[in-house]
This record gives structure tokens, C-alpha cells and sequence, in this order.
């Protein structure tokens, strides 16, 4: 059985952190998540009200039990599922806003992924009442929508431990400050060497910690901007061609810029761009 409800991704709320779903599943043997790299571009946290299941992380499998949590960033792989003889109560948000990245990165949030709940019953109920305000309101109130996100999320950090600290110390430490200005600067030629010197690393070292880290290369992480960024041009920017967007978004080649975005979206920029026909509002 699951209850859940989903919400429309507002961007251009700076300042808010909001969801962009909530909800639970229960009695359901067969539940499973299995997200390739970069298919999620939000927050989320799961954590174990009973029961039990499993999550993998870098190849191992992982058991999880009552008050045991799992926090994922933004474009991570995603693998988890319940245990058919003993089936989870799981908890869950999917949450987003600008502000996040750094503020969890600051607090050491990147170096785990694994947590353990240690009063589980404040964060249960920070969880139903945005659960409770999402199914009544839905987003006609982003400012409390918004307060018992960061309620929930506030619950969250304070209130738990690593579960484990077998991962290496420098697996998210020197990437995970550089991904804000990596972005920024994506559409930008793009020069591993520049950036290994930044993290004060060679280049092999580089791609080794930022596949570890993000489960991505740095180039894969690169295109991921460059695409967001682009399908944003085409929907603001009408007066623009797609060469226009193609060289804007670091792609000489236009006929590789079509490739990348087939290959990410399923379709062609001009197909894109025609499934909204109207200038977005900012």
C-alpha cells in the first residue's frame, strides 16, 4: 500500500525549500527502486519506520531496519528495496531548492549516505504534517509548504548519527565545493587539468574522487548542466536559434548538440521547445 503526493517544481522560489513529492509505503513485499545516474535532480530522504529492506551503495548491499535512514543527493545512482519477508514502512521526501547544496555540504552531509534515526518519533511527525499540508493545500501555500520542509529536513540533520564511516574521508571534501562553480562555469570549454589544480589533485585522482562522489565523471556532470541549462534558453529565449543555444550552451556543433539532447531527453530541441509554446514566466 502507499500513500504519496506529487508537486510541480517551482524554480524560481531562491530562498524556499520545497518538495517535490512526499509519502509512505507499507505492506508491499515487492516495492523496489532501481535510478540509473543523473535521472533525479533533487534531495531525498527515506528513512525505516518497521520492517526491513535493503539499499546498495558502490556495490555493497546494505540492511536496513527501524530508524535506519538513506539521504541522496541531486543526479546519484538510487537502489533500494524492501525485504519480501519482513516488508518496510518506509518514509519518504524528494526536496529541492538553491540553497541546499551548500548548506548540507557544509555540515558534512556528503561524506555519508546512511543514517541512523535517533528519536524517531519527532521526525515521523514533522513528516505527516507536510505530508498533511501537501494533500490539503497542495502548493497554494509555498511559505508554509516551504517552513515544514525545512521543519523535516531540521529534524532530520539534528536528529541523526552515521550509520557508517567506511567510505574514505575525501570521497565529497574536494569536489563537492567545487560543483557550484563547476556549474556556473559549464558552458565554458571544459579543462580537466584546471579543474584537478583546483581540487589540488592530479587528473586521474580528479575523476577518481568525482565518480566516487557524485557516481558520475566530471564531463558527465558537465553535459547534465549544460542540458538543464539549454532546455531553459529554449523555453525563455524564443528569439533564439538552436544554433544560437547550441553554442551558447558550449556545443560548436550543432549537430552534436542535437545528439546530447536526444540521447538525455528522448527528443530534439526543436521538439522540446515546441511542447511549450509560450514564453515561460519568471
Amino acid at each position: 500500500m502507499q500513500r504519496q503526493y506529487l508537486l510541480p517544481t517551482l524554480n524560481d522560489h531562491e530562498y524556499m525549500v520545497l518538495p517535490e513529492s512526499i509519502g509512505l509505503y507499507w505492506d508491499e513485499p515487492q516495492h523496489q527502486v532501481d535510478r540509473k545516474v543523473g535521472t533525479l535532480n533533487n534531495f531525498s530522504i527515506h528513512f525505516v519506520v518497521s520492517g526491513s529492506g535493503f539499499v546498495e551503495m558502490d556495490g555493497k548491499q546494505y540492511s536496513l531496519k527501524r530508524g535506519d535512514a538513506f539521504l541522496y543527493f541531486p543526479m546519484q545512482e538510487q537502489r533500494y528495496y524492501s525485504s519480501q519477508n519482513d516488508p518496510w514502512n518506509i518514509r519518504w521526501v524528494h526536496f529541492y531548492g538553491s540553497v541546499l547544496q551548500p548548506f548540507l555540504s557544509d555540515k558534512g552531509f556528503h561524506r555519508h549516505s546512511l543514517w541512523n534515526v535517533q528519536h524517531l518519533q519527532p521526525l515521523e511527525e514533522a513528516h505527516e504534517q507536510l505530508l498533511l499540508e501537501a494533500e490539503k493545500n497542495s502548493f497554494l501555500h509555498l511559505s508554509r509548504l516551504s517552513t515544514l520542509t525545512y521543519t523535516f529536513l531540521i529534524e532530520f540533520i539534528t536528529n541523526v548519527v552515521p550509520r557508517t564511516s567506511d567510505r574514505k574521508q575525501e570521497l565529497d571534501d574536494r569536489i563537492q565545493s567545487l560543483l557550484p562553480l563547476m556549474q556556473s562555469k559549464a558552458c565554458e570549454p571544459f579543462e580537466l587539468d584546471y579543474w584537478a589544480e583546483q581540487a589540488g589533485v592530479s587528473t586521474y585522482y580528479f575523476c577518481r574522487l568525482f565518480k566516487r562522489a557524485t557516481q558520475m565523471t566530471p564531463m558527465a556532470f558537465i553535459t547534465l548542466c549544460r542540458l538543464q541549462m539549454s532546455k531553459q534558453w529554449l523555453l525563455d529565449n524564443k528569439e533564439m536559434t538552436i544554433k544560437e543555444i547550441a553554442l551558447k550552451a558550449g556545443y560548436p556543433s550543432i549537430s552534436y548538440f542535437n545528439k546530447r539532447f536526444l540521447q538525455h531527453e528522448g527528443m530534439t530541441p526543436t521538439d522540446y521547445r515546441q511542447l511549450y509554446p509560450f514564453k515561460t514566466q519568471k
